[in-house]
């Protein structure tokens, strides 16, 4: 690709690499210059003009982009039409970005004149959300360097994991002491951050937190329709050997996880039992702010595995707003055990 200050006789056949004015006369950035365009350009006194030549083996912007988004998209994401050295990115369904990070990064270290951005991984998203763009910087590059590209991104970095599981069992354990108001109110609130997926609540119990009683409430919503089991514990999980994770070993599960490095959202626990992922959800999972509850939800709701490494890659950004209403631990002072 040839690019420069040219004579405005020799831009016949060139493309304008700006927008230019003068007088009457207006050419956008990008327009084919044309012996037409020329003649009026040079009546108005244009002697010269920045311009770009493709040159053989050159792949326009527009084509490359659109290769590349191509390439890009996998299950569920669909690839809008190029413009101007764009082509855009969008969910087809609504569920959890999944992205080859490795593949994106090599992409942008290929060369500078190939770019693409997207949704942060693992993010929700909704059918017609935009997740990702390739832009191409010059008006055009050579067919080897997108080729590089190609090999560089392989084939589906982008797709959406499409939420599956919409059965949901809660279980909510009692002492004396805790209102059953703040019980109501909790599966009011998980009841409305499972409305956007279009997944209900299918039983919500209540019981005393004691193990062996949970346990026998976790074997019968195992055995049930329940796609996914939540337990709201009356007290924080403090311990491996506390109520909840004891209880989910005597219902014949296991305990995947404990922790999390997510505040709030410490005290998260993930396990299964027959199969069906459970979630020891932390105290902050009762509140309708953002937490660390949210994004291990939107990951098994969209039958996401959730390993412990998973879990504690999320230590990057995962220091989140503080939750006014409580003291301030990470300033010092006695920790809460409800995070």
């Amino acid at each position: 690709m040839k690019f420069g200050l040219i004579p405005i006789e020799e831009a016949i056949g060139a493309l304008a690499a700006h927008s230019v004015r003068a007088g009457s006369t207006t050419v956008k950035k990008g327009t084919l210059v044309s012996p037409e365009i020329a003649m009026q350009l040079k009546h108005a006194g244009v002697e010269t003009m920045i311009a770009v030549r493709l040159e053989p083996g050159d792949i326009s912007e527009d084509e490359a982009a659109w290769r590349l988004a191509r390439s890009l998209a996998g299950e569920n994401v669909v690839v809008e039409a190029p413009f101007t050295g764009r082509s855009n990115l969008y969910a087809e369904a609504s569920g959890v970005l999944l992205i080859d990070v490795e593949a994106i990064n090599g992409l942008n270290a290929v060369d500078e004149a190939m770019t693409a951005a997207t949704l942060p991984a693992y993010k929700p998203v909704v059918m017609g959300e935009m997740v990702g763009t390739v832009k191409i910087i010059p008006y055009a590059i050579p067919e080897p360097l997108l080729r590089n590209g190609l090999a560089a991104v392989g084939r589906e970095a982008l797709r959406v994991a499409p939420y599956t599981r919409r059965l949901v069992g809660v279980v909510s354990t009692v002492l004396p002491g805790l209102k059953p108001s703040v019980i109501d109110k909790t599966v009011a609130v998980l009841a409305q951050r499972l409305e956007p997926v279009n997944a209900r609540i299918v039983r919500n119990c209540r019981v005393s937190h004691d193990a062996a009683v949970l346990a026998r409430e976790l074997s019968e919503l195992a055995q049930g329709d329940t796609q996914l089991i939540i337990v709201f514990g009356a007290s924080a999980i403090a311990d491996r050997r506390d109520v909840i994770p004891s209880a989910i070993e005597r219902a014949g599960g296991r305990v995947e996880h404990f922790g999390m490095p997510v505040d709030p959202g410490n005290l998260l626990l993930i396990g299964s039992i027959a199969g069906k992922p459970v979630i020891g959800a932390p105290g902050c999972a009762r509140s309708p702010k953002e937490n660390g509850f949210d994004w291990i939800l939107h990951r098994l709701l969209a039958d996401v595995p959730v390993t412990r490494a998973d879990i504690m890659s999320l230590g990057v950004g995962g220091l989140l707003m503080e939750i006014v209403s409580r003291p301030q631990p990470r300033e010092g002072g006695e920790s809460e055990a409800d995070e």
